[in-house]
């Protein structure tokens, strides 16, 4: 692997410390004004890989790295960069919690109106979001860790009342963020007759057959869907329209709360619960973004950390069956019917009739997340690596684009996302939601699918197409400016694009961050196994064993005395390859070829002596 995420780390660490660090006090803000979310995203730059990745640790002083104190000196010495970051998170959830003690979760400046000459009101830019709802769910979470690990080495009593403070405003927060996402959540059921439903319809036929047979395909498939929607019982998307097997439906979360959506019951600490205005039906770029927060929810450290109190262990449970039912419905749809999938048909057209290549690239993802979760077989893992393929080489990533190629615009302006209800507040605009996250998003699911693939020729080709989109990223860093080293700047790759950066987009940076902790995490988890490659060590393991007994059978007894540590030496590196076989099977057979060659050299010097004394 050419991307080498640990230097990348440091170097994006020390560029955001250049940036965030303005004569010794954290400032806010890049490309776009201050929001919920783009602070989020400013601050999980530094919280996410310390809390993914245990060589970027920074919650135990007296166990930071070297390299890590060197790329966050801007912030001190090794007892001040926690404490540092104490105070910031503090002030970033205040400035997000209003008087009354409620948390919000505004898009604030990431809006933008859909009309040229009306801009979006107060109102609208305090619209709880999505995004800023999982967002919030992943920072909280690796504050609250970080809290409870560092509070370990902390003495000082003001100190320690300040981290009890951080923890106990943080869960508020959390809490609000699972609520919220339980109330965006949605089932949209409709009738194979209505628009919605030939759209469906004509996306999962892929060999014209007919519409009665469809339906009655993906009832069978989807059945255990249905069942599952009846343990809805907090939070949106309860209905009973699903009982009729002629309907069909979709499911996944709209852009913010939902209008109509109930109240949830039992929570404490976090104010009112806002009402909704978000259309009751699923926007893809926002289910996979809450499906990507919600997954932190019960990850290996929130489990071992004890991160979540009984009350949001309930919305856990909540959202882990949302989680469940989502992708599993996504992935039953897009990989429908027996030989084409409708995902390889690009682009994809969604019910409400658009199309876009981004949404083929959405709903792969929530296809890989959900193979992931069930050990795919390496032919579907492949079919996947061939779709990001095709994608990559569609939106200009690995292919040169000419002039004004539609393909750039997958990476300014963006893809447009109506937000859909929105028109209805305050008499303003309805408003837009621009993504560009197109050729980060490949990254980070051709990471995905390396880490899952079982072969070794497959994780070669999917690191090495990795490496082609991150040559792509690597190239769209600032290279000048105050956000020097960070994102996003695709002028430097399509020369025609007017737009021009000196400030980071955190929204964007963000993203690469995420894409780098899974880049770490392959190079240091284990590799796939090749049976091939164990078969041939398997069996020189046996010649080994077979030699090694011989040997020392046929040894003298005096003999034995001067080989003994020799053969207990030969014998230790056996154990550790036998060991060692099904993990590390090239390691395995590397020692068992020392064992070999030192075999021989004995049985050589003994058939000598054997000579001598005849």
């Amino acid at each position: 692997m050419r991307i080498q995420p640990r230097e990348q780390l440091l170097n994006i660490w020390r560029s955001i410390v250049e940036t965030s660090m303005q004569d010794g006090k954290w400032t806010w803000g890049g490309q776009l004004q201050p929001n919920s979310i783009s602070d989020a995203e400013q601050l999980l730059t530094i919280m996410y890989p310390a809390a993914d990745v245990p060589i970027f640790k920074i919650d135990l002083p007296d166990q930071i790295a070297d390299d890590v104190l060197s790329a966050l000196r801007g912030f001190g010495d090794e007892l001040e960069i926690p404490q540092v970051l104490t105070e910031v998170l503090i002030e970033y959830i205040e400035n997000y919690t209003d008087e009354k003690g409620t948390p919000y979760f505004s898009g604030g400046s990431y809006f933008r109106s859909a009309e040229e000459k009306r801009g979006p009101t107060p109102e609208q830019l305090a619209l709880d979001v999505v995004d800023s709802f999982s967002m919030s769910v992943t920072l909280m979470l690796n504050t609250i860790g970080f809290v409870r690990v560092f509070r370990g080495a902390v003495r000082n009593t003001e100190l320690l009342e300040k981290l009890a403070y951080l923890e106990r405003i943080a869960s508020n927060r959390l809490t609000a963020a699972m609520v919220g996402l339980l109330r965006s959540f949605v089932v949209n059921v409709f009738t194979p007759e209505s628009p919605e439903g030939q759209a469906l319809i004509r996306s999962v036929n892929q060999y014209g057959d007919s519409a009665r047979h469809v339906v009655e395909h993906l009832y069978r498939e989807l059945v255990e869907v249905r069942a599952s929607t009846r343990e809805f019982t907090i939070g949106s998307g309860q209905t009973s329209e699903l009982d009729n097997r002629n309907r069909l439906f979709e499911l996944g979360w709209s852009w913010g709360i939902v209008k109509d959506a109930p109240q949830i019951d039992g929570v404490t600490g976090i104010g009112e619960q806002r009402a909704g205005f978000a259309q009751q039906v699923p926007f893809l770029y926002f289910t996979v973004n809450a499906l990507d927060g919600i997954a932190d929810l019960f990850s290996t450290r929130t489990v071992i950390l004890g991160l979540l109190n009984e009350e949001q262990q309930r919305l856990s449970s909540a959202l882990r069956l949302r989680w469940e039912l989502t992708q599993r419905y996504w992935a039953t749809i897009a990989t429908f019917g027996e030989a084409r999938w409708p995902l390889e048909d690009i682009p994809w057209k969604t019910t409400d009739g658009r199309e876009s290549d981004y949404y083929s690239l959405l709903v792969t993802s929530m296809v890989v997340q959900e193979l992931e979760t069930r050990r795919a077989s390496d032919e579907e893992l492949s079919r996947l690596h061939r779709i990001l393929e095709e994608l990559a080489q569609r939106g200009r990533i690995t292919r040169r684009a000419a002039g004004t190629d539609w393909g750039v615009r997958f990476h300014s302006p963006g893809n447009s996302v109506r937000l859909i209800g929105s028109e209805n507040v305050a008499g303003g605009p309805r408003l837009l939601w621009q993504v560009s996250d197109y050729s980060a998003v490949i990254l980070k699911r051709t990471l995905r699918l390396a880490s899952m693939a079982r072969s070794t020729e497959l994780r070669d080709n999917l690191i090495e197409f990795g490496d082609l989109v991150w040559a792509h990223l690597d190239r769209r860093r600032l290279d000048s400016g105050i956000g020097k080293g960070l994102w996003d700047q695709p002028g430097n790759v399509y020369g025609d694009l007017q737009e021009w950066n000196d400030q980071p987009s955190w929204y964007f940076t963000e993203r690469i961050v995420e894409c780098l902790v899974f880049a770490t995490k392959l190079v240091t988890g284990r590799p796939p196994q090749s049976r091939q490659l164990v078969d041939h060590a398997r069996d020189l393991l046996n010649e080994a064993n077979k030699l090694y007994d011989y040997e020392v059978l046929n040894s003298t007894i005096a003999g034995r005395g001067s080989l003994r540590y020799e053969l207990a030496q030969l014998q230790t590196t056996l154990n550790r390859a036998r060991e060692i076989l099904y993990e590390r099977p090239g390691t395995a057979e590397a020692l068992t070829l020392e064992v070999l060659r030192a075999l021989d050299k004995l049985e050589v010097a003994r058939k000598k002596a054997e000579e001598g004394a005849g």
